[in-house]
């Protein structure tokens, strides 16, 4: 199995923070939106997935020892 690498998760993380700040940031967050989106560019990101997420759909893929 692959080891999974974070490409653009602390811009992710970034964006949700500001959006979940109150007061609201909305100037704030479109800047980090772009930011998001650059870097998804940049490295050619097809989907984002959460760190359980991902770990579930490798337990799906993988076989079953034992």
């Amino acid at each position: 199995m692959e080891k999974a690498v974070a490409v653009c998760g602390q811009a992710a993380v970034d964006l949700l923070n500001c959006v979940a700040q109150s007061p609201y940031d909305n100037d704030k967050c479109l800047r980090l939106l772009q930011a998001l989106r650059d870097c998804a560019v940049k490295q050619n990101v097809k989907k984002f997935s959460l760190a359980n997420e991902a770990k579930k759909e490798a337990d799906e893929v993988s076989p079953k020892k034992g």
